[in-house]
């Protein structure tokens, strides 16, 4: 699943090549795509036609695009499991797997919305506040200007279960997935399995400090790319699981203490560490922390 770095290199690439661009058409090809969507196909279509987008925008995982026609509505897109965005010569092939396409009155590239799994979606919604209203929930994330370290290292304390579960949770802190919650877990030499509450204050900005570190890292090489399923908007794979230091390296060294990596199973994932960095919590802790 593209985790935040991933969404935010397609947000800027949807920035670049989509905003400001007047509507031509919009084709639905599979439903189920914008089954979220108030009044259906139709009222999407309606919507979009001869508007444009006034910029992309990201909270967590998920993107929004207002409309500048209206001061109330965007588009939002939720990748899901497999879903991108990607810009495409008009002139180009459907890829296999298109749901949605958006064309533009100048004729240039398409906004294409490709899903192989359907776990994804795009659908209009109401902004107040700036914020779609079904995303309202959704908390900050490290790369967010007014993100509050502090305040957020008190909600993550607040918790008695196991810190990997609190930092995969969207209402605490938002866009730390799988791979990056295993990575700055890493870093900070802290077990998933700890209980978040016996983590120090210090710990707990030091470990939202280490998953903005490698965000931004990760950012930079333009994201993890495991499969074909995650790519930018022109269709090319990012590269930062070179640069991985747990996650997806199961009986490699630890770069830093030479110890295998050991992998785990962990709410229906897996989860890797250093059994050496990383060591196990209290069982009796760690097991009443699952029971809470």
């Amino acid at each position: 699943m593209p985790e935040l770095p991933e969404v935010e290199v397609v947000r800027r690439g949807i920035d670049r090549w989509a905003t400001g661009r007047t509507i031509k058409s919009v084709e639905v090809l599979y439903p189920r795509s914008v089954r979220r969507s108030p009044g259906g196909t139709g009222a999407l279509i309606d919507a979009l036609k001869s508007d444009s987008f006034r910029c992309a925008s990201r909270r967590g995982k998920y993107l929004w695009l207002p409309l500048a026609n209206s001061t109330d509505l965007a588009l939002v897109i939720h990748l899901g499991m497999s879903g991108q965005v990607l810009m495409q010569p008009a002139q180009s092939s459907d890829e296999t797997h298109l749901r949605v396409r958006v064309a533009f009155s100048d004729g240039k590239r398409q906004m294409r919305f490709v899903d192989q799994r359907t776990f994804g979606g795009v659908y209009l919604d109401s902004v107040k506040d700036g914020l779609p209203a079904t995303i309202a929930h959704i908390a900050r994330d490290p790369l967010d200007p007014d993100f509050d370290d502090v305040a957020t290292a008190a909600r993550i304390r607040g918790k008695n279960t196991e810190i990997k579960r609190v930092l995969l949770d969207q209402s605490v802190i938002s866009g730390v997935g799988n791979i990056y919650a295993d990575e700055a877990l890493w870093r900070a030499k802290v077990n998933g399995r700890k209980t978040a509450s016996k983590l120090s204050r210090k710990e707990t900005v030091g470990l939202i400090d280490h998953a903005r570190e490698v965000m931004n890292e990760a950012l930079a090489q333009g994201g993890t790319s495991f499969d074909s399923l995650y790519v930018n908007v022109n269709g090319e794979s990012g590269y930062f699981e070179r640069s991985l230091d747990a996650y997806g390296r199961e009986g490699e060294p630890c770069r830093r203490c030479g110890a295998p990596i050991k992998r785990e199973a962990f709410m229906n994932r897996s989860s890797y560490r250093c059994p050496r960095c990383q060591r196990s919590p209290d069982p009796r802790t760690a097991r009443a922390a699952r029971e809470r």
